[in-house]
């Protein structure tokens, strides 16, 4: 069947990576089962990447996710050929680039790709502007039209009226802005992102990870981004693969790797981490108990109450857009004074969430309303409700084990 690429944008499959002076022995079937320590022991070759497999979609964040050794940095190399992998397919829209010429592949790096390093990659005696510009200079790109375009950039990061600092004059997480501005001026498709916040503090760090996921819901680049720390790749990442020992053992969403870790290894990564923080609206919410249209009466919503076994109800306007909340007592009241129509009447409001918020930040909304909480899209059309119930069940072992 052939493959479908108006969304897969990265497609790496098998990939393996051996370093030694013989690497094509590891393939041999009586290794097929063989640790990566029973084969440096017996063999001595070092198996970096062993048979790994995924896809990343256009526009999507995807972390990997692994401990020093496991393998992370050198998959992320081989993505592009700065390590030549030794067995296996990287496709990029349907192209591999393993079998890319020289000249092809570096055409590929300069207008496909933007890398953003821990250790920022600055040259020192350039001033701001012209680090930012650098890639467009290696491009051929005239000196007006990447200054225009560093600029943009510049600004996009937060660094406006620093053009013409020197690096040295400036804090680590600047400079780490800097080399996010220098892969956005590029205007790559892809990003790829090998452990950039690693070496700054942990405010800052927080700082440029909300920045980047910021920055991301406005460029919607590709993004394959590399790190050691679990909490970052829940925080940024639409997919994770977790790796070890050049495996990926697991991958999924935040909440899958949270809920349902594939074995020990990752049950050990996960303990301590708060299913507040990962589980999202979307999964908690429940179909609403009861709606009305506003064009419809008190009692149409008494009957829907009665019907849905509960005293409150969400009043809908066109396009099921949410206008408010009605209890039992007021729709009583309504109808005891003959009203006809919900339409026009001042409505009590209700706390509202969209499908992506967290446990975590429903808590605090809960706690100021006796109602459920309304789950609605950016046009305000309702899609669901969330009882205060479910957010306790939400956190708790028993309902990922359900």
């Amino acid at each position: 069947m052939t493959q479908n690429y108006d969304t897969i944008q990265i497609d790496v499959r098998n990939l393996w990576k051996v370093f030694g002076n013989n690497p094509r022995l590891v393939f041999q079937d009586k290794y097929a089962s063989a640790s990566r320590a029973e084969i440096q022991e017996e063999l001595g070759q070092v198996v970096a990447l062993r048979d790994v497999s995924f896809k990343v979609q256009k526009g999507q964040t995807f972390v990997i996710m692994g401990l020093s050794g496991s393998g992370k940095s050198t998959l992320v190399r081989c993505l592009i050929r700065l390590i030549e992998s030794t067995q296996g397919e990287v496709l990029f829209d349907g192209e591999n680039v393993l079998t890319f010429s020289s000249d092809k592949l570096i055409e590929f790096r300069r207008q496909k790709i933007a890398m953003v390093f821990q250790h920022y990659g600055l040259l020192p005696h350039r001033r701001v502007l012209d680090n930012v510009a650098y890639g467009l200079e290696i491009r051929g790109v005239d000196k007006d039209e990447r200054h225009q375009q560093a600029l943009e950039a510049i600004e996009t990061v937060g660094l406006k009226g620093w053009e013409y600092y020197l690096p040295s004059e400036m804090s680590g997480g600047m400079q780490q802005r800097i080399g996010l501005a220098r892969a956005l001026a590029a205007n790559s498709e892809v990003l790829l992102m090998d452990e950039p916040f690693s070496g700054l503090d942990p405010l800052i760090r927080r700082e440029m990870q909300d920045e980047l996921i910021s920055l991301q819901a406005s460029i919607q680049k590709t993004i394959v981004f590399i790190t050691h720390d679990l909490n970052e790749a829940l925080k940024i990442g639409d997919r994770i693969a977790i790796m070890r020992d050049g495996e990926i053992v697991q991958e999924g969403s935040p909440e899958e790797i949270v809920t349902l870790p594939a074995d020990d290894y990752v049950t050990s990564f996960v303990q301590d981490v708060s299913r507040s923080k990962v589980i999202q609206a979307r999964a908690i919410m429940q179909e609403p108990d009861a709606v009305v249209n506003d064009w419809q009466g008190p009692r149409a919503a008494l009957h829907a109450m009665r019907s849905g076994d509960t005293d409150v109800l969400f009043v809908l306007g066109r396009d099921n857009v949410l206008k408010g909340v009605l209890t039992e007592d007021q729709a009583g009241k309504l109808a005891r004074q003959k009203v006809e129509s919900l339409r026009g009447l001042e409505l009590d409001q209700v706390m509202t969430a969209d499908p992506d918020s967290y446990i975590e930040d429903l808590i605090p909304m809960a706690a100021q309303t006796e109602h459920p909480i309304a789950v609605v899209n950016e046009e305000g059309r309702l899609l669901g409700e969330v009882h205060r119930g479910a957010l306790l069940t939400g956190m708790s072992d028993e309902a990922t084990e359900a």
